[in-house]
């Protein structure tokens, strides 16, 4: 018999899920479901991500609710879109073979009237991000008072992202009968704090130690120094010939900049933040899935919800700012009970930070050396041979050819042929990593090396002129903007004159350009509340390293909230009343992308 129809779960389930390849409940699952399906208890969660929490508050969902009413008798709350998407998919394949039942996925960046008319036609099970259920219940378009179950999913992270008064406000709207399943990968006193407030008598079910990561997560760290960071990156990467990964970074800039060295470099990758639109970042995600991503840079908050197996390596290009968030950094690998390896790069102050983080996990990290050059260029060839011996040959396909190629072959020996071909990666690797330096921190102390011969990367310094502030703007080509357009739209939001713009570098969905400092302020004030094809606005001073007259700033300014003018450019809607919207505008993005078919990286 199958273990979750033991468990309690109807035949139409079981089959759904077991096409979907679920053989044997996970622990959270198995632990969680003969609870819930009771539906006479509040109940807590502890368990890490990647573990199966979408089955074991789902399944137990639809046994509980009765599928010939069309009103909402479940609500599910969590942080990001992504997250949403994925529990509404999953809720449907969940059900596939039961009649008329009806889920609808609620967030931001998506056309709200859509949403409403789902809701009007009829639905059971609302899945929602907080920003948008609040607007959809400030248009009194949803009736809550027969809700039975709310799920908080991803509590932690909800509260680290700022949703506590979002999430007060939404659950004033339901019963005080219902029963509030909460699930979280770590148990912050926030947490501790909603279930007091909105849970009686919880049941509460750790499933492995409190805050702790996942067992099946090697953690590695390498020590370098700030300017070989990039450098030190790609070498990892290099090594690692069969990395498909997830890159975490701090920003939103440099996750883009990071994003687009790595194309101009010729790997496979792409970035997913906050300043792309759902359309976007759906083109992003569909490419990773489909594995024509080899690396995927995102921030913590675009991350949340990705659920994509196979992850074999998620990287912390910077270490996040709360340590709390490593543990949901590293669960996007070693998923379904996978291995997988989180690694971090570090300088030597940032050590201290790796050892609190251990104390949180309970797991040791373990110190690497970022590989030699030499090493890199074995791994590659050997690789490259592995896939050579292992290729399948079209026998029908290749036959009519065979005559030509043995031909043009015969004057070769066995061994003259393999040197060719080992020679033809060679060469390139060879040429790539001529007089590469060693890149860990106590290499570099001893020999003084300025670099990588040929590394590109985000944290190189650029010159900027004295007298003059670098910033940045969300937007760039895909806009339609060229040079003259940015300028003009410069000058005329701030109302300075075109001589106190300096250099501006434009990239595809943001832009770099530098301002006399003493306009700077104007420039902030010009683009207070404004927002361009429905997409706000956002101007800051640009984190990079700076020379010159130019300072170094970090977040400012675009946060500023008032009033501007009226504007149209190019087709698109500049407007200055910047209104409360859940969606993150913007075209499509540039087509500099390179299948997995075109990669020339050497």
């Amino acid at each position: 018999m199958n273990p979750f129809l033991d468990l309690g779960i109807r035949h139409e389930v079981v089959n759904a899920i077991t096409e979907m390849g679920f053989e044997k409940p996970s622990p959270i699952q198995e632990k969680a479901i003969p609870v819930l399906l009771t539906g006479n208890d509040d109940f807590v969660g502890l368990a890490q991500t990647g573990t199966g929490k979408t089955a074991a508050f789902g399944l137990p969902l639809l046994e509980l609710i009765d599928f010939t009413q069309k009103h909402p008798q479940a609500l599910i709350l969590c942080p990001t879109r992504e997250l949403c998407l994925q529990i509404a998919k999953d809720l449907e394949k969940f059900a596939k073979y039961i009649d008329d039942v009806h889920v609808v996925a609620v967030y931001g960046g998506a056309n709200i009237s859509d949403q409403l008319r789902q809701i009007r036609r009829g639905v059971q099970i609302v899945v929602a991000t907080p920003g948008r259920m609040l607007d959809i219940i400030g248009r009194k378009a949803i009736d809550f008072s027969n809700v039975k179950y709310v799920v908080l999913d991803e509590a932690d992270e909800m509260l680290n992202m700022g949703f506590q008064e979002d999430i007060n406000n939404i659950l004033s709207e339901t019963p005080d009968t219902k029963k509030t399943w909460l699930f979280s990968a770590t148990m912050p006193k926030e947490v501790r704090r909603i279930a007091q407030n909105y849970m009686t008598n919880p049941q509460e079910l750790t499933v492995g130690a409190k805050n702790t990561g996942n067992v099946n997560i090697e953690h590695h760290y390498y020590v370098i120094k700030a300017r070989d960071k990039y450098a030190a990156f790609k070498r990892i990467v290099d090594y690692s010939t069969d990395i498909f990964g997830i890159v975490f970074c701090r920003t939103k800039i440099e996750t883009q900049e990071i994003a687009e060295a790595l194309v101009r470099d010729g790997y496979n990758a792409d970035s997913l933040h906050g300043d792309l639109s759902q359309q976007q970042r759906d083109k992003v995600m569909k490419r990773y899935r489909d594995r024509s991503l080899q690396l995927l840079i995102a921030t913590d908050v675009a991350a949340r919800g990705i659920d994509v197996n196979d992850v074999t390596h998620v990287i912390n290009f910077s270490l996040p700012d709360e340590v709390e968030n490593y543990t949901h950094r590293s669960g996007r690998t070693a998923r379904a009970g996978k291995t997988g390896i989180s690694l971090s790069l570090v300088n030597v102050k940032e050590i201290g930070k790796i050892r609190r983080i251990e104390k949180i996990i309970g797991k040791q990290f373990e110190k690497k050396q970022i590989p030699q050059a030499t090493e890199v260029i074995e791994k590659q060839l050997l690789a490259m041979m592995n896939k050579i011996h292992n290729v399948e040959i079209n026998e029908e396909k290749i036959t009519p050819y065979l005559p030509s190629i043995m031909e043009s072959m015969q004057d070769l020996s066995k061994e003259d042929i393999i040197k060719r071909f080992a020679s033809l990666e060679f060469n390139r690797f060879l040429d790539y990593y001529q007089n590469a330096p060693d890149l860990n921190a106590d290499a570099r102390e001893r020999d003084g090396d300025r670099g990588e011969r040929g590394e590109r990367g985000e944290r190189r310094e650029r010159s900027v002129s004295k007298g003059f502030t670098r910033l940045f703007i969300n937007l760039g080509s895909v806009d339609e903007f060229s040079r003259g357009d940015m300028l003009g739209l410069i000058c005329d939001a701030a109302n300075i004159s075109g001589k106190s713009v300096g250099k501006i570098d434009m990239k595809g969905v943001f832009t770099f350009f530098e301002v006399q400092d003493a306009d700077v302020k104007k420039v902030f004030d010009g683009f207070q509340g404004t927002e361009y094809n429905g997409r706000a606005v956002r101007v800051e001073v640009s984190g990079e390293e700076t020379r010159g007259g130019g300072r170094r700033g970090g977040d400012s300014g675009g946060r500023r909230r008032s009033g501007g003018g009226d504007r149209d450019r190019k087709g698109g809607s500049f407007r200055g009343d910047r209104r409360s919207s859940g969606g993150f505008g913007g075209g499509e993005r540039s087509g500099r992308r390179q299948s997995s078919s075109s990669r020339s990286r050497y």
